[in-house]
């Protein structure tokens, strides 16, 4: 007999539903709120949370429209409870409450960072030891998988997570935000001619990325009172290949430590062009496995929360009506709730 899964994603700035059955993925609606949020230079946590009520009951009804189900045909209701923005989440997770209620079907809460990693899934399965590379604009962790929905953390960020250096960086050398687009795309264009601190260059497998984001600030800062021009592609390159260096450098370390079979790549900075020719070439003849998620994968979708959701629907881990969001939900703990 078939599964069908209504999932929602609401964590941030895409407002999201996706209907997956089985292993099909019927529909897949993103609404992305970037133009409104880029005069801002990020996201403005309270103009996302309207714009996701507003939002919501458009994006639902065109996914159950493209994929041709009812709402009655819905086994089960998944969504993001965490990590996120607080009122962004509310938003999905009031939605599917009110679904679940009102058809009295489970309610399946997904851990973000989570359906990050099996959104790699739409590519190939995971094969385990897995090691998850999970880079974005809230996050940067090194996960280990034993087996499916079995999370631990080998190393995370102490500060600033890489998506928002990334930005910060965009930011003071005058670069549309997301930072990421841009950066990735001038420093094809320069050389690694500035020599920038590599932070936490130790065998641990934690990162940070402050001390990174501060000295480009100060060496662009320090310029301008001097009146000297940086060399803006230059600057991205050299900062670039910092950033990505210390994602590969400890990779590796944990890739041979840990003798994973496959490494994934999970999150918004898994679209860098070169952290991913730079772990496929790394592990290129190791015998290890590598996954690169496709670029629709990379941004927030609730496809990716669909397919976790399949998974918790199996294990008949459903949640009481009366949960609540958690903005700092960690993804080794996402059985409490």
């Amino acid at each position: 007999m078939s599964t069908t899964i209504l999932a929602i994603e609401s964590s941030c700035d895409e407002t999201a539903v996706a209907i997956i059955r089985d292993d099909k993925l019927l529909s897949n609606i993103v609404s992305t709120q970037i133009e409104v949020h880029k005069k801002y230079g990020g996201v403005m946590p309270e103009i996302a949370s309207r714009l996701h009520a507003e939002n919501i009951s458009i994006v639902l009804k065109e996914a159950l429209e493209k994929a041709n189900v009812k709402l009655e045909e819905i086994d089960a209701f998944a969504v993001t409870r965490g990590p996120g923005l607080i009122g962004a989440l509310h938003v999905g997770l009031q939605a599917a409450k009110t679904l679940a209620m009102l058809y009295h079907k489970p309610l399946i809460p997904v851990h973000h960072l989570a359906a990050h990693i099996y959104a790699n899934e739409y590519v190939k399965p995971l094969i385990f030891p897995c090691l998850a590379v999970v880079v974005s604009g809230g996050n940067t962790e090194l996960v280990i998988m034993k087996e499916h929905l079995h999370f631990e953390i080998i190393g995370e960020t102490r500060d600033d997570a890489i998506g928002e250096c990334y930005d910060k960086v965009a930011r003071v050398l005058g670069l549309p935000y997301p930072g990421g687009i841009p950066i990735d795309a001038l420093s094809k264009k320069g050389h690694p001619t500035y020599k920038l601190p590599r932070p936490l260059h130790d065998h641990s497998y934690n990162f940070s990325y402050s001390g990174l984001k501060t000295s480009v600030i100060n060496l662009v800062h320090g310029a301008e009172q001097r009146g000297e021009k940086i060399n803006v592609e230059d600057l991205c390159c050299s900062f670039q290949e910092t950033a990505i260096g210390m994602i590969i450098e400890k990779t590796m370390h944990a890739v041979d430590e840990f003798h994973v079979k496959q490494v994934v790549l999970a999150g918004g900075v898994s679209a860098n062009s070169l952290l991913r020719a730079q772990i496929v070439s790394k592990l290129q003849g190791t015998g290890v496995d590598v996954i690169i998620p496709p670029m629709w994968c990379c941004t927030d979708n609730a496809a990716m929360i669909a397919k976790v959701g399949m998974y918790l629907y199996e294990k008949k881990l459903f949640a009481p009506l009366d949960i609540a969001v958690d903005p700092n939900w960690q993804i080794d703990h996402y059985e409490e709730f």
